[in-house]
């Protein structure tokens, strides 16, 4: 069978799965776990009132407090003090798999919301029994009832809003009236990332001082043969950008490992992505 790259996997999420993605990421951090769980997934989810999450609770009795009690419990369980992440838990990836094909195949969705996610687990029994580890609140949501009154239950949800407005990126798809159409090969990258080796090409990177050891361990990752999907989080101003950077202009000046020369890093744009998925 062959592997799903993560880059496509995770592209697609839509905006209110995959900032959570990103929320759970800082949180996991903070907290000092290894691992970004399912479990801090959940816990980010369970904050938005107006996604799918909160629209699917009432309608099946789930009681909010008793998870939000529950998850709880479940994130102190977890392995503390790591100074740095690790990876995501495979349950995550598995999770964003599952809800990518009832997205596509049962609910004609481009983009996976965070209801898809939720019914792919459901429907999964591995994932299923992850999610009752974390609370027995899910064992009352029906997966059936789910997915034939999906519409009716999220009516409400703002993701409702962000999925019909997103079109097609699937090959030959066909993107609801008035919205984008389907992205060709490479147009999407030009439409929504930035080239940075080109920029470091065009001298609009300067050489970065202060940062060789980051430098250093994000190519150490990066040709590892397992786990080597670096991850850069920290507060904002403590120069994630700056080590990307720096990365991007040893690969314009060759000072890389020979696996790495001649390849390209783009920075994703989120908030275009964002956008244009609200056109």
């Amino acid at each position: 069978m062959t592997e799903i790259s993560r880059s496509a996997l995770f592209g697609r999420l839509n905006a209110t799965a995959l900032k959570a993605v990103e929320t759970a990421t800082g949180f996991c951090k903070m907290r000092g776990n290894p691992y970004v769980e399912l479990v801090h997934w959940i816990h980010v989810l369970l904050q938005d009132q107006k996604n799918d999450f909160a629209s699917i609770r009432p309608a099946f009795g789930v009681l909010e407090e008793k998870v939000a009690s529950d998850v709880v419990a479940a994130l102190d369980s977890l392995p503390r003090g790591a100074t740095s992440i690790s990876d995501f838990s495979p349950q995550i990836e598995e999770a964003i798999e599952k809800g990518w094909l009832y997205a596509s195949l049962q609910f004609g969705a481009s983009r996976v919301r965070t209801g898809h996610l939720l019914y792919g687990m459901l429907k999964t029994p591995t994932l299923k029994n992850a999610l009752i580890s974390i609370s027995g609140e899910f064992r009352k949501i029906a997966p059936d009832r789910l997915g034939e009154e999906f519409e009716g239950i999220t009516a409400t949800s703002h993701e409702k809003t962000q999925t019909d407005g997103g079109g097609s990126a699937l090959p030959g798809g066909e993107g609801e009236p008035g919205a984008p159409g389907p992205v060709g090969d490479g147009e999407a990258l030009e439409k929504f990332s930035v080239d940075l080796t080109q920029q470091a090409r065009d001298g609009k990177i300067d050489t970065i001082v202060g940062r060789d050891a980051e430098i250093r361990q994000v190519i150490d990752i990066l040709l590892r043969r397992r786990q080597n999907n670096p991850i850069l989080v920290g507060e904002a101003g403590v120069g994630k950008t700056a080590v990307v950077e720096g990365f991007a202009k040893r690969i314009v000046d060759g000072d890389v490992p020979p696996a790495l020369e001649g390849v390209t890093l783009r920075s994703l744009d989120i908030g275009l992505m964002q956008a244009g998925a609200s056109m």
